[in-house]
């Protein structure tokens, strides 16, 4: 009889667990679109990324610009009432931008001289104040380089190959395209070449030339440009009729060595399940020619509002919420790396990691990816969220990817969330002068941050 007792008991439990987790859909949607009332009337979140933009600007890790930024964010994550809020320091490569960046075309006889839209790549090597001038070959691919072989030796080496604008996914058009800015000078360096000039990788036809990284291993660092698509355009046209055209670049950047940057951290401290962490976050360094508005600003703030809002409208997790701003993820993700290293030797356990950096337009939805031992499993408990996610305006979930600084957790058994606005005009302000505060759409970043603190509620409540 007596274990009988006990038999009931536990299905009782049970059943009374269960019945404590089942999903009301009505009753989720009606509180989430409090919340989302919450975010766009009462949301600082847009005046923050005014902040962040005006007064530290854009933030290299390393720079003067990326202190200011750390000090503003730790503080404005105390202000709000985070229970804790630290930072994690990480040794980054410090590159400087200069005040000369330019390219001529010196030898045309159909133009004569004619000034080129160009920025420096990050980490490309200078030139002395006359500038390097060499002739230029053009090329679309590596396998156009390799057979071009050692007749790039003394030359400079133009990829002039664009982002396909057929792609629906303009990420997808960028992935297919990008090596050619990231591995394309050491490339050509390895070759011989003297000098690279890059396609900036835009969708969006104009003169506007965007910068990023171009990484050099032990090959030696050569001057190279982003150029515009105009004259991109321009100088390709001028070397089917004039193959020996010459091309000055004059670049006052220079390599700095080691700095020390900080990620920037703060959370609310779960109250039942203090040791799972659920993370939000963004990368807090930019690129220097624009202000880093939605690369990654508004990823940075819409983190820190998904704590903000939790404190405003009195939710006590259950699990520990944990905003982390990532060092370097422009150049390195050195503080990515630094975090996941940490965090595995701490046996931190994080249930999942959402992380924004794809800008501040309208949300569609996320990206999901996990190992395979709990991927399956993960994405069927998303799945049951799918129609509550489209009330809101939040429709396309799907496996496959996530976003690079979470990315580093994968191994540690973390569920990562990449959130996805609608991408067709990200790569307008992509790393080019036009990433200000001006260009992101109040509205359209605060639902961003809505989206994101959605799912946060959903993995608190019901786990992943």
């Amino acid at each position: 009889m007596k274990i009988n007792w006990i038999l009931i008991s536990v299905l009782f439990l049970s059943a009374t667990l269960m019945q404590a987790q089942t999903l009301n859909e009505d009753e989720e949607i009606r509180y989430l679109k409090k919340l989302y009332t919450n975010i766009l009337t009462q949301s600082p979140a847009h005046d923050w990324l005014h902040y962040l933009c005006k007064n530290a600007g854009g933030r290299l890790g390393g720079s003067p610009e990326y202190a200011a930024a750390v000090a503003y964010t730790s503080h404005m994550l105390d202000t709000i009432g985070a229970d804790k809020v630290w930072t994690q320091a990480v040794e980054v490569p410090y590159w400087r931008r200069g005040p000369v960046e330019k390219a001529r075309i010196i030898n045309s006889k159909h133009l004569g001289a004619v000034d080129l839209s160009v920025v420096a790549l990050g980490f490309s090597e200078g030139t002395d104040a006359l500038g390097m001038s060499a002739q230029v070959v053009e090329v679309k691919n590596f396998e156009e380089l390799e057979e071009l072989g050692s007749k790039v030796k003394g030359k400079i080496v133009f990829y002039n190959r664009p982002m396909e604008v057929e792609r629906l996914n303009t990420f997808h058009a960028y992935g297919a395209a990008v090596n050619q800015r990231t591995a394309g000078p050491r490339r050509a360096s390895e070759l011989g070449a003297v000098g690279a000039i890059v396609r900036s990788m835009t969708v969006k036809y104009d003169n506007v030339p965007h910068s990023g990284v171009t990484v050099f291993k032990d090959q030696k660092p050569i001057p190279a440009v982003g150029i515009g698509l105009k004259d991109a355009d321009l100088l390709s046209s001028l070397l089917k009729k004039e193959p020996q055209l010459r091309v000055n670049i004059q670049l006052s950047c220079r390599h700095m060595g080691k700095r020390t940057a900080h990620t920037v951290i703060g959370e609310i401290k779960g109250s039942e399940k203090p040791d799972e962490i659920i993370l939000v976050g963004g990368h807090l360094d930019s690129w220097d020619i624009g202000e880093g508005a939605h690369d990654d600003g508004a990823g940075v703030v819409q983190s820190m509002e998904v704590l903000h809002l939790f404190k405003r409208m009195g939710i006590r997790p259950k699990r520990t919420i944990r905003c982390v701003l990532f060092a370097n993820e422009e150049n390195g993700m050195y503080g990515a790396t630094e975090y996941a290293k940490l965090a595995k030797k701490k046996g931190e356990n994080h249930i999942a990691a959402i992380e924004s950096d794809a800008g501040g337009h309208t949300p569609v939805g996320f990206r999901m990816d996990a190992e395979a031992s709990i991927a399956k499993e993960s994405y069927a408990r998303v799945q049951k969220w799918r129609s509550i996610f489209s009330s809101l305006g939040v429709w396309d979930i799907q496996p496959g990817g996530s976003a690079a600084d979470i990315s580093r957790l994968k191994d540690q058994k973390t569920v990562l969330f990449g959130y996805r606005p609608d991408s067709q005009r990200y790569f307008d302000y992509h790393h080019s002068e036009r990433d200000v505060f001006e260009n992101v759409h109040r509205r359209e970043l605060l639902l961003g941050g809505g989206a994101m603190a959605a799912l946060v509620y959903l993995i608190d409540k019901y786990g992943i």
